[in-house]
């Protein structure tokens, strides 16, 4: 099952084909207990509407967006050569070791890119680029019961500064796009599914590269469990779990840059590259 968002109604694809769900409210929706039984009868007391992705917006209500670091041995190793000048680079050696993973705050629902969009890069940044992640959407109760594409936008040259900058590095307008819908499976998501990322620019692919999730060195449900230790969302929350698909350190975004991330099962999320 998927659910999309469009400006006025709320989208369910199952089988391929499209039915305007009863449902006007995304957190009410997406909070119900036995969400993918309730979808499936949702279904089957509608008719199969024609729908195209037009006006098509990010799978959000009032949700925020959380995401994890160095959850990916890459992701590792990248961090601590941005860093290395700094002296920190043994922080993110340690973290990947340590029980407690790193988490942080992302992004507010009204800062985040729809699909199609524009993601943001920032005016005191030289060293942008974009990580494409398997993003969670955990319950108001703590349950993973969905699952997205995320694109946590990236300041690599603030962050490598000092990691106390990091919610610089990582945190303004359209520093975060999901999409293109959620995806409301019966079981957990195959661990051996591919995240794939391209980047073009003027029509020429200037970054192209895939990883499977089965890589990640800790689990969904270990990455949902700390985040939920302290803290409660009331309309749940989404949580991006890290990348392993990092540009070369040569590389950084520039306007107009056309950003492709895949994943088996899920769709694609597109988005467009401007300056904040």
């Amino acid at each position: 099952m998927k659910i999309y968002k469009s400006s006025n109604n709320i989208i369910i694809e199952s089988d391929g084909k499209h039915y305007l769900s009863d449902s006007k409210d995304w957190n009410s929706l997406v909070n119900q207990e036995n969400l993918y039984q309730k979808l499936k009868e949702q279904v089957k007391a509608s008719k199969e509407i024609n729908w195209t992705e037009e006006m098509l917006q990010a799978p959000i209500g009032t949700q925020e967006i959380w995401a994890a670091g160095v959850t990916y041995f890459r992701s590792r190793e990248a961090r601590m050569e941005e860093s290395k000048d700094s002296g920190a680079d043994v922080f993110y050696s340690k973290v990947y070791e340590a029980e407690r993973p790193e988490l942080f705050f992302k992004s507010t629902h009204y800062r985040v890119a729809h699909p199609g969009g524009k993601v943001n890069i920032r005016k005191d940044s030289k060293w942008n680029v974009p990580e494409p992640e398997l993003t969670l959407f955990i319950n108001s109760l703590g349950k993973i019961v969905g699952y997205t594409i995320g694109n946590d936008m990236s300041s690599r040259d603030i962050e490598g500064e000092n990691p106390l900058y990091l919610p610089q590095a990582k945190c303004y307008d359209f520093s975060a796009a999901i999409g293109p819908c959620l995806l409301i499976p019966e079981k957990p998501i195959d661990p051996d599914s591919k995240i794939l990322m391209k980047i073009e620019r003027d029509s020429k692919t200037v970054f192209d590269g895939d990883i499977s999730i089965n890589q990640m060195k800790r689990g969904h449900d270990e990455l949902a469990g700390f985040l939920f230790r302290e803290m409660s969302f009331p309309d749940g929350v989404y949580l991006m779990t890290g990348t392993c698909l990092v540009p070369d350190d040569s590389f950084t975004l520039q306007i107009n840059d056309k950003i492709s991330i895949e994943i088996d099962v899920i769709g694609v999320l597109e988005n467009y590259v401007n300056m904040a």
